[in-house]
C-alpha cells in the first residue's frame, strides 16, 4: 500500500529548504524535557503513551497534556525521582480559510477560489503506534505515574494507550 504524501505545510527553522510555508506562528510548546534528565539510566521503569490511531495534535493540546501531566509527577513523584519527554513535535502548519458572512459577502469575497487560507496554528503528525510521550521513574511511583499519563492523554485528541515497560 502506497503511503500518502505529506501537505505542504510543513515548516522548518534550521533548514529553510524543508520550510514551505512562510509566517507560521510560534509552537505554543517550548518545554520537551521535564524532570531530571542526568538519572534517566538509573530509573528501572519506562512508560509510554502510545497513539492508538493516525491522528494531528495541536500544539496547544500538546502543551496542556504536557502542563497536566507534569504537574500531577512534580506533586506525587517530586523532580528528582523522575525524566518526562515530550516526544514529538508540532512541525505540521494549519490553516484557516475565513469566509466572509453577513450582507454582501458574496461581492466582497472569492468563495472557494484560491482558498488556501492563514496559517492558524501548528500540529504534531502522529501516526498510528508511534511513542507520543515518555516517562522514566522507579517503579514504586508506577500509580502516579499512570495517572498523570491517562490525565495528558484526556487534553489531546485521538486515542491514546499507556505501554509499561522493564
Amino acid at each position: 500500500m502506497k503511503e500518502p504524501r505529506r501537505a505542504w505545510s510543513r515548516t522548518a527553522k534550521r533548514v529553510a529548504s524543508k520550510a514551505f510555508v512562510k509566517g507560521v506562528p510560534d509552537s505554543k510548546i517550548h518545554i520537551f524535557e521535564m524532570g531530571s534528565p542526568a538519572k534517566k539510566d538509573e530509573f528501572d521503569t519506562v512508560i509510554d503513551l502510545v497513539a492508538v490511531d493516525n491522528v494531528q495534535i495541536r500544539d496547544n493540546s500538546l502543551e496542556a497534556a504536557r502542563v497536566g501531566a507534569n504537574k500531577i509527577f512534580e506533586k506525587n513523584i517530586l523532580l528528582e525521582n523522575y525524566f518526562f519527554k515530550v516526544r514529538v513535535y508540532p512541525h505540521q502548519c494549519l490553516r484557516e480559510h475565513s469566509m466572509l458572512t453577513g450582507a454582501g459577502a458574496d461581492r466582497l469575497s472569492d468563495g472557494m477560489r484560491l482558498s488556501f487560507g492563514r496559517p492558524s496554528g501548528r500540529a504534531a503528525v502522529v501516526k498510528k503506534g508511534q511513542i507520543v510521550m515518555t516517562l522514566h521513574t522507579y517503579k514504586k511511583f508506577k500509580p502516579a505515574a499512570i495517572e498523570g499519563l491517562e490525565r495528558a492523554a484526556k487534553k489531546m485528541s485521538g486515542r491514546c494507550v499507556i505501554e509499561v515497560k522493564k
